[in-house]
């Protein structure tokens, strides 16, 4: 019979393309398979999984916000609305197996699923897992890992380590440098930083580069800055005055960033995988509020292994432009940073995730 499987998540990019390589490695198995995601209404997922051909049902949630307790008050309310609205779209879809990649739809959709008696399966994109999905890990029917040692937060016995789910575009890049650069519309004869905070930007990053702009500018470093929705008014006031700055609020290609870039700089979530693939020196920036602060966990795993320069959020506006600077100047530097990073690798974690998923369902 036809499998249907949901994917739950989202939230960030972080989330949703590995989610979506997913979807894509399972339906290269099995083509006839039907596959439906869930996610939050009003996040990012509803307009990215459309976009790349798979449907998308929307659901009322959100997640806890620290930064505010008087928000909080509706949330028992969403939670209990979004249950009777997974409930209803399970009865409609009729899923063999519930995937959740984290972000604030995967909680009441694998919950709902677990006490139906379906099987669940997790993917754990950080070194430091979410209290959410080690409540649920402790149901799940496999938990996939992109990091080892995660014994401590799941059952031993049902954690596969597989890696991070990559973008097959970003593994499979055979875009050049030039074109790259191209691309963007620069000049292949300066060193070229990708600046990118994620989907939706990063405040600290972005102020950090807009107050040394002038400096980097003046030694000849152009830029490639993403720069998420809020900052990209102001950020394009400089693509303006220089040639060698090019700002948008999001990159669509990232294949052809990931070529031009001589550095990067970036967050440390679920990007770092990528950043892996990639090969490429790095500077992270890890966001400081992320849940158990699991950024900087996964930078410092880098960092121990010589595979890339965290920065401590708090400390970028003084010293990121500086440590960009030193690091263009550092070729030797650069070629170990990439040669380490390199060597951390999994470029197959999708394929191994939906291998595990259909032998166990169809065991």
């Amino acid at each position: 019979m036809k499998k249907h499987i949901i994917i739950a998540g989202g939230g960030t990019g972080g989330h949703i393309f590995p989610a979506l390589a997913i979807a894509t490695a399972l339906k290269k198995k099995e083509p006839d398979m039907d596959i439906l995601f869930i996610g939050a209404l009003g996040k990012m997922e509803m307009e990215k999984v459309p976009e790349a051909g798979y449907p998308i049902v929307g659901i009322d949630i959100a997640g806890y916000n620290r930064s505010s307790l008087i928000k909080n008050i509706y949330l028992p309310y969403k939670l209990i609305r979004s249950f009777f609205q997974v409930k209803k779209i399970f009865k409609s879809f009729k899923p063999r197996a519930a995937i959740g990649v984290g972000g604030y739809s995967t909680y009441p959709v694998l919950r709902y699923a677990q006490a139906r008696g379906i099987p669940t399966f997790i993917h754990e994109s950080n070194s430091f897992a979410g209290k959410s999905n080690i409540l649920l890990g402790k149901k799940a029917t496999r938990i996939f890992t992109a990091s080892d040692g995660m014994e401590k937060f799941f059952p031993a016995a049902r954690i596969v380590h597989t890696g991070n789910p990559v973008r097959k575009n970003v593994i499979a890049n055979q875009i050049s440098r030039e074109e790259g650069i191209a691309f963007f519309g620069l000049d292949p004869g300066y060193t070229t930083v990708l600046v990118t905070g994620g989907s939706l930007g990063a405040q600290s990053m972005n102020e950090a580069i807009d107050a040394g702009i002038q400096l980097l500018v003046k030694s000849q470093i152009q830029l490639i800055w993403q720069t998420g929705k809020s900052y990209a008014a102001r950020a394009a006031v400089h693509a303006v005055e220089s040639k060698l700055i090019w700002t948008g609020e999001f990159i669509s290609r990232m294949d052809y960033a990931y070529a031009a870039a001589d550095i990067v700089v970036s967050r440390a979530g679920s990007v770092l995988y990528e950043l892996c693939a990639v090969r490429k020196p790095v500077i992270f920036i890890p966001y400081p509020h992320a849940s158990e602060d699991h950024q900087t966990v996964n930078a410092e795993n880098l960092v121990k292994k010589n595979a890339a320069i965290m920065i401590a959020d708090k400390d970028a506006r003084n010293k990121l432009v500086l440590e960009i600077l030193r690091l263009s100047k550092n070729k030797p530097e650069q070629e170990l940073l990439k040669e380490n990073i390199g060597k951390l690798a999994i470029t197959d974690a999708d394929e191994k995730i939906a291998k595990e998923i259909l032998n166990l369902l169809d065991a």
